[in-house]
Formats: C-alpha cells, structure tokens, sequence
C-alpha cells in the first residue's frame, strides 16, 4: 500500500505544479514536456529491462550451478550465525542464507549489475518460505533495508565518473563513501532490529558489527597508503578478480559435484529471462511516475523550498546545488547519476558541491527501485513498513555523505 500512494503522489504533484505553471506564467508548453517525458520513461524502463536479461540469465544460470554445486549452502553455513539473528524466520542451512550473502558481497564490491540478479535469486528463495505469498515477510524487510542501504566497499561507478568529467583526483570521494554508506547500513540494520525485536546485545551480532568495522577501517588504512592514482586501479582490479573467482567457484563445483553445469546453467538461464520479462510492469509503473515528476518542475521547486530554508536558519547552503542527487537516489539509480553529472559539468568535477554529489550518489541505494523490481519479480503486493525504514537508511546515508563531505573537503 505504501508503494501505492507514492505512486499517486507524484502524478498528484506533478499535475498540480504543472497547473501552477500554467495558470500563472502562461507555460503551455509543460504539458507536452510531461507527456514525452511519460513516454520516454517508459521506453527507458522497458530497455532496463531487456537489458537485464541477459546480465540476469547469466548470473540466474550460474547461481543454478552453485546451488547445485553446494556454494550457495557452503556460504550460508558460513554466515548462519550473523544471519540467523538477523533472519530467525529462515532455517538454518536454507538455501536463502547464501543467496543473501552473494547479494551483499556482490553490493559491497561495488557490483550491481550482478547484485541485481543474485537479489532476485534471494527474493525467490525467501518466497518460497512465505505463507502469505503477497505480503512481505520479516526476512525480506530485512533483506530489503539491507539493500537499501547500499552499503559499498568499492565505489567504482563513481570514481569512474569523476574521472570522465575531468577530476583531479576522482578517487578523493573514496573514503568519505564509505564512512556514509557503513553508518547507513548500520542505523537500518540496528532500526529493524528494534522494530523485529531481534537482540542487538547477542554476542554474535555484537561481534559481527565489530568484526566488519575492523574490516572496513583496514580496508581504508591500507588504501590510504597506496597513490591517489592507485587507488581506483586496485579497486577494480579487486573487484573484477573476486567475481571472477567466483564464476570458477562455481564451476569447479559443479564439476567436483558431477552435476552437468551446462543443463543446470540453462535451466537457471531460462529462470532469469521469465523474470527479466516480468518485472517490465513494476520498472514502467515507477519510472513513468518519476519522469513526469521530474518534467513538472516539481523537484525543482522543491530543491528551490529547501535553498532558502537552508539560508534562513544561518546554515551554509553551499550543499543544496547536490540535493537533487540525493532526492534522485531512492527513485532512480540513472535519474542520479545524470544530476550527479550535471552538478560536475556545472560546478567542474573539484568543486565542493559535485564532490557532495559524488558522496551522496554512494552513499546509499536506489530504493524504490529495489522495491519495485524486488517485490515485484515474485508478486508481493503489502510491503508493510519496509518504505519508512528503507528511506531512514537513506536519509542516514545522505546525512552522513554531506557532513563527511564537509570534514574532508569543507
């Protein structure tokens, strides 16, 4: 329900600021500006889609193997004792548990393109324990907000950017990233477990958090030593290893298994076009809503609202120029991505707005878009609460890129 209403809120929006327009500075022209954005929105959504298939026939294919294989058990014995506080809906050895943490791994390696298949693998293992087959169970919340919170521990995507629009250093953003994106994990994970009355004191969890902050915190101590111009070369070269290995993984353990990767990769192969073609629906319902929204002016006015908010209180508003990237953020991973751009060809890659903009677009995820396609490839309609508590991750998140930004850049 709550995906229902913030659908109807952006045409509701968008029509009233686009009949504000008209009616008092004779603007016409909006009306036609709104309906091809409507179009292009939906063209754009159904060429996402098409697009996925094959990323997700491919991903879908070899998670099939590495089920069978016995990877995907393997991982989730590994993590059942974190998971299985945090997901005590899911039995133990299930085969949820270590499509979750190839998720995850995927996202935190800055990998979305695989994280977007292996989260749709996930959703359909945790579907499968669901009784009520359209509302949202406790395990897909959690699921859910982790994603949402986008925690990352290689932003290639933006370093990439910064590094075409002409930075200096387009690795300067690295470590304030992910200073945001740790504490908006964080804060979603310690806010659903409250919510889930899941026992934040457990020693295991204690422990877990504890563990991964140490990670982290070497993980930037070690970078930090290494040549600005190292830094995003070691990155990727990291990434693109790790996911690689994994591939062999798999297949080494097919092999091992005597299971004939090459049927069990089609079957999975077939899984993931069928669910390519059905999240088409979902994606051109949401990002229709979102281009007509954008074309009304109404994110305009809105950024405008919050400038001369900002001023009045006495607080430097020198960050505001990058709030359209973090208000694009939960809705649209692309729609981001081009304010972000924008900001860097307006204000020059090195100015302290695009950096913000660069910390924000890290920060966290794109939530309704996660909503969507994940709830939407396996039917569930009730999302329960998992809109409020994803969007405090975001706002966590964003909070936290744009005061980093500042420590590091102010």
């Amino acid at each position: 329900m709550a995906l229902n209403y913030i659908w109807i809120t952006f045409f509701a929006v968008a029509f009233l600021v686009a009949l504000g327009e008209t009616v008092f500075n004779g603007n016409i022209a909006i009306w036609s500006q709104i309906m091809e954005a409507s179009f292009s929105s939906a063209e754009q959504a159904f060429k996402i889609s098409i697009g996925l298939t094959g990323i997700l026939s491919l991903w879908m294919g070899l998670m099939k193997i590495g089920e069978r294989g016995g990877v995907i058990q393997f991982f989730g014995r590994l993590i059942s004792p974190l998971f299985s506080r945090l997901f005590p809906g899911i039995p133990k050895g299930h085969p949820a548990m270590g499509s979750i943490f190839m998720n995850v791994s995927a996202n935190m390696l800055g990998l979305d393109n695989a994280a977007t298949p292996l989260g749709l693998k996930a959703m359909q293992e945790l579907q499968s324990l669901n009784d009520k087959k359209d509302t949202a169970t406790d395990a897909m919340l959690m699921f859910l907000v982790l994603n949402a919170s986008g925690l990352c521990l290689i932003p290639i995507g933006v370093m990439m950017y910064r590094s075409q629009c002409g930075a200096a250093n387009p690795t300067d953003v690295f470590i304030p990233i992910m200073i945001a994106t740790f504490l908006a994990t964080l804060v979603g994970i310690i806010a659903l477990c409250l919510k889930q009355r899941i026992n934040l004191l457990d020693r295991v969890i204690i422990s877990w958090i504890g563990g991964l902050t140490l990670f982290i915190g070497s993980v930037i101590g070690y970078l930090s030593t290494l040549p600005e111009d190292k830094v995003a070369e070691y990155s990727g070269f990291a990434a693109n290893f790790m996911l690689f290995a994994l591939i062999i993984g798999f297949l080494a353990a097919g092999v091992r298994r005597r299971v004939n990767v090459y049927d069990a990769f089609i079957e999975g192969a077939k899984d993931g076009f069928k669910t390519a073609v059905m999240i088409i629906p979902y994606l051109v319902a949401v990002l229709v809503a979102i281009g007509m929204f954008r074309a009304s002016g109404a994110m305009g006015v809105f950024t405008d609202w919050i400038s001369a908010g900002v001023s009045a209180i006495g607080i430097d508003a020198e960050w505001v120029g990058a709030l359209p990237t973090a208000l694009m953020k939960p809705l649209s991973g692309s729609g981001s991505r081009g304010m972000m751009v924008d900001v860097m060809n307006t204000y020059g890659p090195d100015a302290f707005v695009s950096r913000v903009a660069a910390c924000l677009q890290g920060s966290t995820d794109t939530t309704f878009y996660i909503l969507a396609v994940y709830f939407g490839s396996v039917g569930v309609k009730k999302t329960r609460y998992a809109v409020p508590y994803a969007l405090l991750a975001d706002v966590v998140g964003s909070l936290s890129a744009i005061l980093v930004a500042y420590f590091f850049f102010g």
